[in-house]
């Protein structure tokens, strides 16, 4: 049976070393030698297999691909799929990764490179955690590849992301939470922009920023006392948004916070949809929209100056450090203390494993080091350290 595609090989210069090469005539009738890059027989067999079955199905794979036009094309391909933060990260990733080991052919990166880059990432300064990030990112992106049949295995398989300590989750006490409602409550900070009710609706539902600002009123269920997150279409009232991880989820409201929202909601005039955005930025907004100055990015965070204004008030109620993520933390924290399971614990924060809920966002509670530290003393009861007590 005549082979298609024959397996053939490179000497190096000097003849010290070889590479391996297929051999065969593409769609146009004109005969290609392309390079694999690598001496491993097996290795060098499958492609020569793959490329003679694509051959027969009419399929012929492209030709050289450099790193750039990957991405590029990785991009194109996954556009609308995944959100747009995602389709930035894969970009800046990949940008850093050609930096270090250069615009090299998709095919000719190795194993080694992913080793390089790392060092690279942490002699710049990277903590190991953002290393971590970027290598899971490009070994992603390889893997896309191939499913596509660009590539016959992932290079960065067996790379070993850096060991990083766990991260300390930070959460609100009860009483920092009473005093950052009570200084959000002075309407100077946001002017018309009700912090007080955005970070109530935060602690008792664990919702994001971004879901929190893209909540419209047809969203909240007064009725039900709960808020449903859904994605947004671009319409004439609202900007297009998607959720992060899942597609639809529902989240509890207080009694407390629906009759804020209720009396917000009396307050507001009408036409304007979004929950949380004052009719002049929103006005705003809609202007930047006619213009085509608006990209579905900045709906993200709708709100100018959020972060600023929210460390504003983290200052005047004495609290030292924090983000508004922490919100969210202390939220998933306390349901889970208080009885609610691993499983449901996940679907109300929106998780697709319960990993990301348990690394990222469940902290030691007070209360429970308290229980901790009883037990522990109430085990020791028969052990005398008295003695050692004198010696000190």
């Amino acid at each position: 049976m005549t082979r298609l595609v024959r397996l053939r090989k490179r000497p190096s210069r000097d003849g010290s070393s070889f590479k391996y090469l297929i051999d065969f005539v593409d769609e146009n009738n004109k005969r290609r030698q392309v390079s694999l890059g690598h001496a491993d027989r097996k290795k060098a067999e499958r492609q020569r297999a793959q490329k003679e079955r694509e051959l027969k199905m009419g399929f012929v794979e492209p030709g050289s691909m450099k790193l750039s036009v990957f991405i590029k094309d990785c991009i194109k391909r996954t556009r609308r799929q995944v959100s747009e933060g995602t389709l930035q990260e894969y970009g800046s990733t990949m940008r850093e990764f050609i930096s270090t080991v250069g615009n090299v052919d998709i095919r000719c990166v190795k194993h080694d490179h992913g080793e390089q880059f790392i060092q690279a990432c942490l002699d710049n300064g990277n903590k190991a955690g953002t290393v971590r990030k970027k290598i899971g990112t490009l070994k992603r992106l390889f893997e896309l590849a191939v499913h596509r049949r660009q590539l016959d295995e992932n290079p960065f398989r067996y790379v070993r992301k850096p060991k990083c300590s766990q991260i300390e989750i930070r959460t609100y006490s009860a009483e920092e939470c009473e005093s950052m409602v009570r200084v959000a409550g002075e309407r100077e900070i946001g002017n018309e922009f009700r912090w007080d009710i955005l970070i109530l609706t935060a602690l008792c539902t664990a919702m994001r920023q971004g879901e929190l600002l893209n909540t419209t009123w047809r969203d909240v269920d007064f009725a039900g006392q709960k808020i449903k997150i859904s994605p947004k279409d671009d319409t004439e009232y609202t900007w297009e948004w998607h959720i992060k991880d899942t597609d639809r989820r529902s989240v509890p409201l207080t009694d407390e916070v629906v009759k804020m929202l209720a009396e917000h909601q009396a307050n507001q005039p009408e036409g304007y949809p979004y929950v949380f955005i004052p009719p002049a930025r929103y006005d705003r907004i809609q202007e930047l929209r006619k213009a085509g100055k608006w990209l579905m990015r900045h709906g993200k965070c709708p709100v100018s100056n959020f972060r600023r204004q929210f460390m504003i008030i983290l200052g005047r109620a004495g609290i030292d450090e924090g983000t508004f993520h922490d919100l969210r933390r202390t939220c998933i924290t306390n349901w889970f203390a208080y009885g609610l399971s691993e499983y449901e614990v996940m679907i109300m924060a929106g998780h697709s494993s319960f990993e990301t809920t348990r690394k990222f966002y469940l902290a030691i509670r007070n209360d429970l080091i308290d229980l901790a530290r009883k037990a522990s003393t109430d085990a020791m009861k028969s052990i005398s350290v008295a003695h050692l007590l004198r010696g000190a």
